[in-house]
This record gives structure tokens, C-alpha cells and sequence, in this order.
């Protein structure tokens, strides 16, 4: 591992498990300090352990990102912050007709609402200091219709869209944006959404290990948006030349129990 980030200061969220747990112990390996947030203080805590062993630094600060408040008072308790990471998300699965309207409101105001107010409260200092990183994880979801997954899938193709437009508004600033695609990833996200895993969510998985590695390689080299694994990236390249009735078609037979 490199010291790249050695004196840098980064803020990941969901930092609590999955992707966003190792993104932030990949951080902490090219010297990265920490800040983690996340719902689950006790979990916060055992990871900034963890990552200390790096020789790095790594504070903890329990928050809902749902609330607005919160977000605010995130900002102003660490002002400077070099490298933001967005991965808090929330996925709901089933009928959109039948969802639960609170789960879904809840989704939509962690997935797009605090997404979005994060990266505003921090790309503003960031160009003003003439450099950051920031990172947003979206999915394979954001390149075709997912139904059963329809919002959420909508959400992250709100995400890789922002993503790559604040990139080239921001790059010449000094900051750079990268959007993290994963597809199916081991990660207690089924469980949390309400899916009981479909033959092809079991079989295609990654680790959340692996697709954090290839996000952080990514944020390094500056690239605007990276999928994980070469399967996910070869599915979603095929869904921009098959007709969008077709691939809603093949994704809700795929994400069926």
C-alpha cells in the first residue's frame, strides 16, 4: 500500500459494515484520517480501532443523515475534510405500489437528500482549498430499469448522474468525483431491504473487500465512474445496446425470489 492520502482527512458514511467499512479500512491502509459515521456507535468504535493500527487517526461520530440537522451539525464539528465518501444508502424491495411509504420516503431522504446536502456542504470548502476527493456509491442498478428495486434503482442513477457532472464542474477546482457501481455485493443491504436472495444475487456476488478496493483504486487515478468486476461492468455496458423494455424485463426475472 501507498501513503497517497498520508495528512488527508476523510469522512466516510455507512461506515458501520459492507462497502463502507472497507472503504474506510482501505483509506486507513494509504494513510487517510479517519472520520466515520454511521447510525450504530458501537460498531463505529470497534472499526476506528481497527484502522488505528494503520497509524492513522479515526474519530467516530454516531448520526442519522436522514435528518437535516444532523448533517449541519456534522459540518460544522469537522469543517475541513479532504475526502468524502457517500456510501450510507437504503434499498426497499418489492411492488413500488405495495412498498410502505415510510420506508420508501426514508430511502429516498438518505439516497438523494443527504447525498446531496453532504456533497454541497463539502465541495464548496474543497474548491475554495483547490483540492478533494469525493466519492459516491451508486450500483449497476443506475444503467437499466430494476423492477422490484424501482426506486432505489432510480436513486442511483441520480447519484451517477451527479456524480459524473459535478466531476467535470469541480475537476478544475481541484476536485474530483467518483462514482462507485457495484453490483450484487455480500453486505447485510438484502437483508435490510426486505429480499430474500434470488439463484442469481447468491451466485454473482462479490465481497464488499473487493469492490472497495477497486473504488479507492479508482478514486486515486481520478476516474469519474468505475463498476465493480468485470461481469458487472460487461451486464451494464449490454443494457445501454438491448431495448429498456427488455432489460426491466430481464432484471425483475433476476431479482425474483
Amino acid at each position: 500500500m501507498t501513503d497517497a492520502f498520508r495528512g488527508r482527512r476523510a469522512l466516510v458514511t455507512g461506515a458501520s459494515s459492507g462497502i463502507g467499512a472497507d472503504l474506510a479500512r482501505q483509506l486507513a491502509q494509504r494513510g487517510a484520517d479517519l472520520i466515520l459515521t454511521a447510525r450504530r456507535q458501537d460498531r463505529l468504535e470497534a472499526l476506528a480501532a481497527e484502522c488505528r493500527l494503520f497509524g492513522v487517526t479515526a474519530e467516530t461520530a454516531a448520526a442519522d443523515l436522514a435528518d437535516e440537522a444532523g448533517r449541519v451539525a456534522l459540518a460544522e464539528r469537522f469543517p475541513t475534510i479532504d475526502i468524502l465518501v457517500n456510501n450510507a444508502g437504503l434499498g426497499v424491495f418489492g411492488p413500488f405500489a405495495e412498498a410502505e411509504w415510510t420506508r420508501t420516503e426514508a430511502m429516498l431522504a438518505v439516497n438523494i437528500t443527504a447525498l446531496t446536502h453532504l456533497t454541497r456542504l463539502f465541495a464548496a470548502p474543497m474548491a475554495a482549498r483547490g483540492w478533494g476527493r469525493i466519492m459516491m456509491v451508486a450500483s449497476t442498478a443506475a444503467f437499466q430499469p430494476v423492477p422490484l428495486y424501482a426506486a432505489y434503482a432510480a436513486t442511483k442513477s441520480y447519484v451517477l448522474s451527479l456524480g459524473e457532472s459535478l466531476n467535470v464542474e469541480l475537476s478544475g477546482r481541484g476536485v474530483r468525483t467518483t462514482v462507485l457501481c457495484p453490483g450484487v455485493t455480500e453486505t447485510e443491504f438484502f437483508d435490510a431491504a426486505g429480499q430474500t436472495r434470488s439463484t442469481f444475487t447468491k451466485r454473482s456476488a462479490m465481497t464488499s473487500a473487493e469492490v472497495a478496493r477497486i473504488g479507492v483504486a479508482a478514486l486515486l487515478a481520478g476516474r469519474s465512474s468505475v463498476i465493480a468486476g468485470r461481469s458487472n461492468a460487461a451486464m451494464a455496458f449490454g443494457t445501454r445496446f438491448a431495448p429498456r423494455g427488455l432489460a426491466a424485463r430481464l432484471a425483475f426475472r433476476m431479482m425474483k425470489p
